[in-house]
């Protein structure tokens, strides 16, 4: 389904046939046939009872699991069950599973931790024969984030190719008797609504919250004309129906897993021909709650006594359970992330008791805004301030992927009408959709709440420093030893990280806004000037001055955790980043488009010298936590003119790399610019070694002047 020619009468439409001939996997023979003669019978025994990329494995999964040959004498068929349009094949295979491979930094190892020998697991698979008619498909628009299968079109365009993107959504119909009813604008029950079970092994406490997190879309789906179009019951049991199968690909379920991922997921098959959602499994690890008490506790500790404690009560977890279930059931129905939406709102409407309390701190519940960090307690804002629902986008985004227009009879016909309801929609900002794939546009990004990420960080700090001194009292366990003190403290270290990453997206940043040519205004447009300088402000303020409330050391007792490596390694990823040859070659692109209007080169570094290297000017005694991040800004202007020689193998499995292509610093500005200032800051510290009398202030900034020496005039 990769190319495609619609028009069955034209010659292309052989050509592209001709040149997209199927792969055979395997031939049989054939064993008997109907008394019609129109039947066949095959024996498959062989066929399921092997390996095969069809029903098993694929050649990248193996690879991934460590998993060679399969041992046939270990695998055996459990069950093959036959249902109106699906074979499901349940069998326990045995692989040989090979030695775990050292990471490139020689700290971990890929592919897990387990030790070679056999790996044995049940496999269920299915094979589900595709509607007779396709659903009629609807184009993609990347102002509306859905997910999407695609093709290349060789009639669509008749002076060459066009790639075709097609929304993926359940086929959701009014009923042949309600179709008047659906056109003039009432609610009807689609023909066949979206299902959703829950695994019957789910602890019964959190099926209640499951279920809701399921029907809280039915609001959203009403915007599209449907009512009750979606609805989670609990499995049938045995007495109930003998033939309801969790495995039944004509089933959709929340599947709990007793696994110690920390996470849960929505993925869905479909149709290649339509998009149309086929069915969803969600995964539900158990351990996901470790990972929603970490987030609450870190982000929402401060406003919410109850998440002062390692053991949450049932109905708060209850409620945080009900939450991710809605943002991954909107992964099924179509539904991308959203990590534009809280860019949207602004920071001070997050503090405001009476307009977050109504409104939601997001739009959309597919953003990855997580909690209202931005809430103080003097605000006592409450829980329906501080967590996310079905918010004002992804009711939008349902109704614009869900409502029929049945007077247009294909996607080509429909697409001036969603072009134009799409504009005028979009006057309502808090309908903007940001892709999660950006790397530029600090209005997208992951964790982030609130229009301004320097206020928005400053308000998450101020929580953050109210959580570390009460952390010996909030992980206190009777019997248990400190290893719940480490991991909330490292929740605290990775969340402060999170912030400052936050801002640092501003500096050389470039905002994306997709649009149509009907259409005013720019596509692509630079973070304005002020803007990057007052991210390099906060960064100044809030990471590169020693963040010192971070060090308790009554916390490092218990733990044994080093304070500088901790505050080490966010300093140095934020520097990393912000000194970075693709930030620097951003910044010299966007001088030669903007001109004075952009934040040039030099400008930004004589900024970010200034803050890193102020004890140039005022000649105080550089702590050890100074001369550290100061060894880091040098080491990064060194590899940048001295790039490191490149991994010739490129890594194991393509990991390392990087998406986005890697301008060449020989090719532009930046190691003119770089080498420039390696010559000033050695010629100031130079200068400044002979005025400290403090010893390792000066032994600090004389090893700085022979690092820079080494590079700019390698022996």
């Amino acid at each position: 389904y990769g190319e495609y020619a619609k028009d069955s009468t034209s010659p292309m439409f052989t050509t592209v046939s001709k040149s997209n001939v199927q792969p055979i996997v395997q031939s049989f023979d054939v064993k008997a046939y109907g008394k019609d003669s129109a039947t066949s019978v095959i024996d498959i025994t062989d066929f399921i009872s092997g390996d095969n990329d069809v029903l098993h494995f694929s050649s990248s999964m193996k690879s991934s699991l460590r998993l060679s040959a399969i041992q046939a004498d270990k695998s055996y068929v459990v069950s093959v069950k036959s249902f109106p349009i699906n074979i499901e094949i349940k069998a326990i295979k045995t692989y040989g599973r090979g030695p775990a491979m050292p990471t490139l930094g020689g700290g971990g190892m890929m592919g897990g931790g387990a030790p070679g020998g056999n790996m044995t697991m049940e496999l269920n698979s299915s094979m589900v024969i595709l509607p007779k008619s396709p659903m009629q498909a609807r184009y993609f628009d990347p102002r509306v984030g859905f997910f999407a299968v695609g093709y290349t079109d060789f009639d669509a365009n008749p002076q060459g190719v066009k790639n075709i993107t097609l929304v993926k959504r359940w086929r959701l119909e009014p009923k042949p008797e309600d179709l008047e009813k659906y056109k003039k604008g009432e609610l009807v029950e689609p023909l066949k609504p979206i299902v959703f079970y829950i695994d019957p092994s789910t602890p019964e406490k959190w099926i209640p919250y499951l279920i809701q997190g399921v029907n809280d879309w039915q609001i959203a789906f009403e915007k599209a004309g449907f009512k009750n179009a979606i609805v989670a019951k609990r499995a049938p049991t045995k007495q109930e129906d003998s033939t309801w199968s969790l495995d039944d690909a004509r089933n959709s379920a929340i599947v709990y897993k007793p696994s110690d991922i920390p996470n849960a997921s929505g993925p869905s098959i479909s149709d290649p021909r339509s998009g149309e959602i086929m069915e969803s499994h969600i995964n539900w690890y158990h351990n996901v709650m470790q990972l929603l008490r970490n987030w609450y506790m870190i982000q929402c500790g401060p406003t919410d006594p109850r998440a002062r404690q390692m053991q949450f009560p049932d109905t708060l977890m209850g409620e945080l359970i009900r939450f991710v279930s809605s943002h991954e059931v909107g992964h099924t129905l179509g539904l991308r992330h959203n990590y534009g939406s809280s860019s949207t709102v602004p920071v001070e409407n997050l503090r405001n008791k009476a307009w977050v309390e109504a409104n939601g701190h997001t739009p959309s519940i597919m953003d990855y805004a997580r909690f209202n960090y931005v809430a103080q307690p003097e605000d006592k804002i409450n829980t329906s301030g501080l967590f996310p629902r079905i918010g004002d986008y992804d009711k939008w985004a349902i109704e614009w992927g869900y409502r029929l227009f049945p007077e247009f009879k294909s996607p080509d016909a429909e697409q001036s009408k969603l072009n134009s309801w799409v504009i005028e929609k979009l006057k309502n900002n808090r309908l903007w959709f940001g892709t999660e794939t950006n790397p530029d546009d600090p209005r997208s990004q992951s964790e982030q709440v609130g229009d301004d990420a320097m206020k928005g960080s400053y308000y998450g700090i101020l929580n953050l420093k109210r959580i570390v001194p009460n952390l010996h009292e909030w992980t206190r366990e009777s019997n248990e030893d400190f290893e719940g003190l480490r991991t909330i403290y490292q929740e605290v270290i990775s969340q402060f990280s999170r912030y400052n990453g936050h801002v640092a997206k501003y500096v050389a940043g470039i905002m994306e806004t997709p649009k149509t040519q009907e259409q005013t205004g720019p596509v692509y447009e630079l973070v304005s000037k002020a803007k990057q300088k007052e991210a390099l402000e906060f960064l100044q303020k809030q990471l590169f001055n020693t963040p010192t409330w971070l060090i308790d050391q009554s916390i490092f007792e218990k733990t044994g955790q080093s304070p500088l490596t901790i505050i080490g390694s966010v300093q140095d990823n934020i520097l990393g980043r912000i000194m970075s040859n693709r930030t620097l070659t951003k910044l010299v692109d966007a001088e030669a488009s903007a001109g004075s209007k952009a934040y040039g080169i030099l400008e930004y570094m004589n900024d970010l010298k200034a803050g890193v290297w102020s004890e140039l000017n005022t000649k105080k005694p550089i702590d050890v936590y100074r001369r550290n991040i100061q060894k880091t800004y040098v080491n990064n202007l060194i590899s940048i003119l001295n790039p490191p020689p490149a991994n010739p193998a490129g890594g194991f499995g393509g990991f390392g790399g990087s998406s986005q292509p890697q301008v060449s610093a020989e090719k532009s500005d930046v190691k003119t610019v770089v080498r420039a200032h390696l010559q000033r800051i050695r010629s100031e510290a130079t200068a400044s070694a002979s005025v400290y009398t403090d010893t390792m202030s000066k032994i600090h900034l004389q090893d700085i002047a022979d690092r820079i020496n080494k590079a700019l005039d390698p022996k």
